[in-house]
């Protein structure tokens, strides 16, 4: 039998499956929930129940206060920290059409992020002529 977080993972990933296949995996005590490999949402309890947490933007962030969702916050050494998630609309938690349009906007936002991110360069390879650290062959005629 699944637990009730699990269960709630697969319901929010068919929430928001207007926009692909949902992989919720386990991440700091709930889940991350991701499209091909982008997180667009977190599923979370901060001590008032699961909430699914949207990933948001700057230019998006109006559109959740306007829809009275909470941002994500959390305290680090004593200071109040805030991230780009927000609580899904209370009223797009009940069905994926619902959901649709909000799903649409946290990948965009993730896709945004990503590419955004400064990509981190492979490390170098030696060559092959660095590589080789034998000694030099000393001739059969010796």
């Amino acid at each position: 039998m699944a637990a009730p977080k699990d269960d709630f993972a697969r319901y929010c990933c068919e929430l928001l499956s207007a926009v692909g296949p949902c992989v919720a995996k386990r991440m700091f005590g709930g889940f991350g929930i991701s499209i091909d490999g982008l997180t667009i949402a977190w599923l979370l309890d901060l001590g008032q129940g699961d909430t699914l947490y949207l990933k948001a933007d700057n230019d998006t962030r109006s559109l959740y206060e306007a829809a009275g969702c909470k941002r994500f916050t959390y305290t680090a050494k004593g200071v109040e920290k805030t991230v780009n998630y927000y609580s899904a609309p209370d009223d797009a938690m009940e069905s994926p059409e619902l959901m649709a349009p909000w799903a649409r906007q946290a990948l965009a936002c993730a896709l945004k992020a990503h590419v955004a991110k400064p990509k981190t360069p492979a490390p170098k390879r030696p060559t092959a002529a660095k590589a080789k650290t034998s000694a030099p062959r000393k001739s059969a005629k010796g």
